[in-house]
Parts: structure tokens; sequence; C-alpha cells
């Protein structure tokens, strides 16, 4: 019973760590440091299919509007890279930490980019 519970959890894992491979990015967090208030500022995640089969992003969402991710329409085929654009409105000043999830088609987990930095304030 101990051995074919172990294979179990063996097999759980792999079967997770498969799914978090299909696509690799380059980062996965990005610093912008301080920045300008009322600039808003862009960074690129850029990304691998590294599965056997194409990939096609079903969505990236921000948790909040002023963040904001495009992403390419369509497949990225096998060992082709692509790119999620996301930018930030530095509207109100102080400290930001942002997620964007990442959503691919047929791969159970999502993808968490992270974005942070802290607005300065505007001097009058």
């Amino acid at each position: 019973m101990k051995n074919f519970l172990s294979l179990l959890f063996f097999l759980g894992v792999a079967t997770f760590v498969q799914a978090q491979t299909e696509v690799t990015f380059a980062e996965k967090t990005h610093s912008f440091g301080k920045i300008k208030q009322h600039v808003p500022v862009t960074h690129t995640f850029i990304f691998t299919n590294t599965s056997s089969r194409p990939v096609v992003i079903e969505t990236a969402t921000a948790e909040c509007g002023c963040t904001s991710p495009e992403h390419a329409k369509g497949a990225i085929l096998k060992g082709k890279t692509s790119e999620i654009k996301v930018t930030f409105n530095s509207e109100t000043a102080g400290s930001f930490k942002k997620n964007i999830t990442v959503k691919f088609a047929g791969i159970a987990s999502p993808y968490i980019l992270t974005i942070d930095g802290e607005v300065i304030q505007e001097k009058k």
C-alpha cells in the first residue's frame, strides 16, 4: 500500500511539473523601481513554447484596471517565442505590486507574472 501511495504521489508531481514546463518565461517578475507619477511604464515578458504542440493564450488578465496586458492572438508553435506586454498606469503615488494571470488553452494551471515598483509623487 505504501508503494502504491508513493507511486501516486510521484505521478501527480510528474504531471504537475510537465504542465508547468509547457511554457517557459524568461522572467516572471519585473521591478520598475522608482517611476514618475502620470507617466505609464511598460515591460515585455518573453516566453517560449517548450511543449511538443502549439499553445494558445486564452486570457491574460490583470488584478486591477491600472495594469493592461497585451498578447499575441493565435497559436505559438512549438519552440517559438512570443511576448506579453504589460503597461502600468502610474496615476497614484506609492508602492505597487500587481499580478497578471496568464491562462493557456489546455494547460490546467495559470502562470502568474508580477510587476512592482514605486510611483514618486509629481512635484508641484
